[in-house]
């Protein structure tokens, strides 16, 4: 027990930058505190923390210290949460947040089910294309689909990936052709989301093989359910992730274009709020996703080729 008093002071200490701060948190004296962290310190022989007569500051051991104890404490509390929430009943109102499409396609036809599970819990569904400061806006889970996740104090789970394919409608394409070699792309009419990454510029990939190719839209929106209505009408070529458009393209809506290539896929993560405890209400929304992304198979059938789809 004393060893694991000494890691959570040490971690309150990083994070308040005061042992005296820290020792208040744990209900312990200063003079205690004190006593943790030279203990540590020395059971590790190795200096965590520096002070100086303005404050105190970590080591470079220290810092690399924290940032793998302060995981392993929110791993213990967040054990000992689920235990808690377990008992409890999630009641209240989930404010869930994604993008127009998301809600549309994947949140909405899971809310009959997730509230008749749950009838004392009330949802607040926000559709936007952007991404909400959570605390600001009271926001308990986002869901984000991008390349890359930055950096944050949020919590990430990741729920699947997604290929973005190019598509078009036969209508188009008996018009206009299908183009069978990126060089053929040119000339042709695209139907470009403003909010992707580069909008204007693919990165194909094939095997070791990478060739970037520059766009001009014939329509662009910030929209995504814009985009591909225009293309389901024959207005020309969508840039689209799979979980947007995978049922025009198994009902022949829409057709892939050279699905040999691959651009960078979109990475679908859940977020939510680095709490002390996290509420029955969250883990309960949270759970219920992973379960029908499990059920449904989203990750491979958002990943695969169509060429060897099953």
């Amino acid at each position: 027990m004393d060893k694991w008093l000494e890691v959570q002071l040490f971690v309150q200490t990083a994070e308040h930058g005061s042992v005296s701060k820290a020792s208040e948190a744990l209900g312990l004296s200063s003079s205690a505190g004190s006593r943790y962290l030279a203990n540590l310190e020395q059971r590790l022989g190795a200096r965590l923390v520096e002070r100086n007569t303005r404050r105190l500051f970590l080591t470079e051991v220290g810092d690399e210290f924290y940032r793998r104890c302060r995981n392993i404490t929110f791993e213990m509390e967040e054990a000992e949460a689920l235990v808690s929430s377990a008992l409890l009943s999630p009641v209240g109102t989930l404010r869930v947040t994604a993008s127009v499409s998301f809600c549309s396609q994947i949140i909405a036809p899971l809310l009959p089910e997730f509230t008749r599970r749950h009838p004392k819990l009330n949802v607040s569904v926000t559709a936007a294309n952007r991404y909400f400061d959570l605390i600001e806006n009271s926001v308990d889970i986002a869901i984000r689909t991008r390349e890359h996740e930055a950096d944050s104090a949020l919590i990430i789970r990741r729920l699947a990936e997604t290929r973005r394919i190019l598509a078009a409608s036969p209508e188009y394409l008996s018009r206009h052709g299908t183009p069978k070699s990126l060089e053929e792309l040119e000339g042709h009419s695209f139907l470009i989301y403003t909010l992707a990454n580069n909008p204007y510029e693919l990165a194909f990939t094939k095997d070791a093989t990478t060739q970037t190719v520059k766009i001009n839209g014939l329509l662009e929106s910030n929209e995504g359910q814009v985009i591909c209505k225009a293309g389901l009408h024959g207005l020309g070529i969508v840039i689209q992730p799979v979980y947007i458009i995978h049922d025009d393209l198994v009902a022949g809506r829409l057709v892939p274009i050279l699905d040999d290539w691959d651009l960078p896929r979109l990475k679908i993560n859940i977020a939510y709020q680095n709490r002390k405890y996290l509420s029955s209400k969250v883990r309960a929304f949270i759970d219920f996703l992973v379960e029908n992304f499990d059920h449904m198979e989203y990750d491979r059938r958002w990943t695969q080729k169509w060429s060897r789809r099953s």
